[in-house]
């Protein structure tokens, strides 16, 4: 009885000296590596800072979370299933499928030069981003600095027309025309005048401290946009050839120089938030410059012209960035054209 208690002490002291030593080993363990971070003046928070930079510096080259400039899409498209008003169905068909009924191959009239009002306005004018008709409905008649004039709903299809799809527009009291006024009002039946929802039209997007940079663009025009456009943006039409399943982006057949995406920051915007085809604002695929780069690419090749002498009565009203002069301010027209932009807003805030 006592050998055995003995034994039993015995082991209990042996498991303590143990348990010391590995407490002892464990402290001087945490004592060296904390000398170690000390001795090179780092510490946990610098670790971990280290981490955010080298994540902010992967974020520089690719697209950035869409909750650091959109908070919600707080716009939502009436559904479509529940309308059975036969001239805004024949509307939204009009806007989809323009070029069956107004090209040189169309049914009723050699309108246009064989675009879809939808390959500018995405999913009939309803994406998010994707130059919607969301504000239309809530916002005209309105003036429009670029006429001088205030303008009416069909003013505005009339514009399209004419410079984005490089044609002549229906008259205003044609059935094809008030079709499509009444698809464009019903979609943004919702919107009100007070408040712009997040989603609306084409996104803004933050403006370069340079210049745009073409020769960039052409590369990622390349790597990015070929495959659905072309190698000379030639786009491609569908098989009988009635209409583009990827539209033209420059040459013959594309938007004129008088269209809005002959602007850059519109050009840019719409691309950064919707191309390559697929992407939403929830999952882009190029990033700030890239969006700028290849916009410039596509804008300076060549395409239609328009007579645009009577645009912006007031020059002092032109955007930032329209292509052509004269202007109210002393920038040359390339730099209004592809920047960089910030010195020219800065001093059209000063005026």
């Amino acid at each position: 009885m006592y050998h055995s208690n003995s034994n039993e002490n015995d082991n209990r002291r042996a498991a303590i000296i143990v348990a010391r030593g590995i407490v002892q080993v464990v402290l001087v363990l945490f004592i060296s590596f904390a000398l170690i971070l000390v001795v090179r003046r780092v510490n946990f928070s610098t670790l971990f800072s280290q981490e955010r930079k080298e994540s902010d510096l992967r974020s520089m080259s690719s697209p950035p979370n869409p909750d650091s400039f959109v908070k919600k899409i707080s716009w939502l498209v009436p559904d479509i299933e529940d309308v059975s008003d036969p001239q805004i169905l024949y509307g939204r068909e009009l806007v989809i499928h323009t070029s069956k009924y107004f090209s040189p191959k169309g049914t009723l009239e050699t309108f246009s030069n064989g675009m879809n009002c939808q390959n500018c306005h995405l999913e009939a004018g309803t994406k998010a981003f994707g130059n919607n008709y969301a504000m239309v409905a809530s916002t005209y008649p309105k003036f429009r600095p670029r006429s001088g004039q205030i303008e009416s709903i069909e003013k505005r299809v009339r514009d399209c027309f004419q410079r984005s799809l490089n044609g002549k527009a229906p008259a205003d009291s044609s059935k094809e025309m008030q079709a499509i006024v009444s698809y464009i009002k019903w979609v943004g039946s919702e919107v009100t005048k007070e408040k712009k929802p997040d989603g609306t039209g084409i996104y803004d997007l933050p403006l370069l401290e340079r210049a745009a940079n073409p020769e960039k663009g052409k590369t990622i025009f390349a790597q990015k946009c070929v495959s659905c456009h072309g190698t000379n943006g030639e786009g491609v039409p569908n098989a009988d050839k009635t209409e583009y399943t990827y539209p033209p982006l420059w040459g013959k057949n594309s938007f004129n120089t008088g269209a809005g995406l002959f602007r850059l920051s519109r050009l840019a915007g719409y691309v950064r938030m919707n191309m390559p085809y697929g992407p939403t604002f929830e999952a882009m695929q190029l990033t700030d410059e890239e969006a700028w780069d290849v916009a410039a690419f596509i804008n300076i090749q060549s395409r239609p012209s328009m007579n645009i002498k009577n645009d912006w009565p007031d020059i002092s009203k032109k955007p930032f960035d329209h292509p052509f002069g004269p202007y109210a301010d002393e920038f040359s027209e390339l730099q209004h054209k592809l920047g960089p932009f910030g010195p020219i807003k800065e001093v059209a805030k000063k005026k």
